[in-house]
């Protein structure tokens, strides 16, 4: 299953489900997937922070919850289940389609890049374009230039920049979240990912509005060769509508303004302080490729392609940010 790499919220269209038929005649684990799908369409929960299709969704749920290898093959599907196995499906599935608490929050764990992370209420599942991105960055610098020192502002779960740092072995890598919540589920993602000398030992988690709290590098060699963020940046309206498994993740991870723009403002103001000549600052921004390229015009945002055609991260180069007026 591949994960959707899109953050944004959806307007609410859901149909409330008060409770789940009956499942007593279902004994396989094949009857178990036709019956959910037929919840999901039902109640029209939202998908997007998982994959987005139900058929994925609640087969990876269910064999996460019958603690079966996610890589199983068909056979599976129709080995009888014991009451205690129906007992469980039927209680993860009430949570996930009456309740309509988010899957990963079920299974506390997001996948990223081939990486399993901790999830939970703290922080927004984990789902960027950086994670087919992130390997061709190092390609947007001058030739012979590495990746030394990174940053992932708005990190969350603290998962963008433990992959910074596996694809960037050189690299040290600064994580930076204003939630303390959020940055207790990236410590906990660090410590995992820090074993046996890890890329998450690499890694240096801080608490800041954007950069307030780091100031800008006093040497030259401290100074980024890389930024990226996936920021908030659904406008406050959008995040007032939204379905209920997006509700459930802090508000503060989509909401970003009026506009959408508040937090990307401020990062692209305090990135040109903090960048190296030769450094560029990566943002993902959802819908809000036009507003960005009129707002930024002067700074000549380039666009980076994705495997489905959205294209909504642009990076900056240092020098038109040295140069920006903003």
């Amino acid at each position: 299953m591949k994960a959707p790499a899109r953050k944004n919220a959806r307007p609410a269209t859901s149909a409330p489900l008060g409770s789940l038929p009956p499942t007593s005649q279902l004994a396989t684990l094949r009857a178990w997937m036709e019956f959910a799908e037929e919840v999901y369409e039902r109640g029209r929960l939202a998908l997007g922070q998982v994959t987005d299709n139900a058929h994925d969704e609640a087969l990876y749920l269910f064999l996460r919850t019958l603690d079966w290898p996610l890589d199983s093959d068909e056979s599976v599907l129709d080995r009888p289940l014991n009451p205690t196995q129906r007992i469980a499906l039927r209680e993860v599935l009430h949570a996930r389609a009456v309740k309509r608490v988010p899957a990963a929050y079920l299974t506390r764990e997001a996948w990223l890049g081939g990486l399993r992370f901790h999830v939970d209420e703290r922080v927004i599942i984990p789902r960027s374009y950086f994670v087919e991105l992130i390997p061709g960055l190092a390609g947007l610098l001058p030739s012979g230039r590495e990746v030394r020192r990174a940053a992932d502002v708005c990190t969350g779960s603290g998962c963008l920049a433990i992959l910074l740092a596996e694809h960037f072995p050189s690299a040290r890598v600064d994580g930076l979240d204003l939630s303390p919540a959020a940055l207790e589920v990236a410590a906990l993602n660090v410590k995992t990912h820090s074993a046996k000398g890890g890329p998450g030992k690499r890694v240096r988690l801080h608490q800041s509005d954007v950069f307030d709290a780091l100031p800008p590098p006093a040497l030259a060699d401290e100074a980024y060769d890389l930024i990226i963020s996936n920021p908030p940046y659904e406008p406050s309206a959008h995040v007032d509508n939204q379905d209920p498994e997006f509700a459930a993740e802090p508000r503060m991870a989509h909401d970003g303004g009026p506009d959408g723009l508040v937090i990307v403002r401020k990062l692209l103001r305090q990135a040109r302080e903090r960048l190296a000549p030769h450094g560029i600052v990566a943002v993902e921004i959802g819908g809000l490729r036009k507003a960005i390229n009129r707002e930024f015009a002067a700074l000549a945002p380039e666009w980076l392609g994705t495997e489905d055609g959205s294209d909504c991260v642009f990076f900056v180069r240092a020098e038109k940010l040295r140069a920006w007026k903003g």
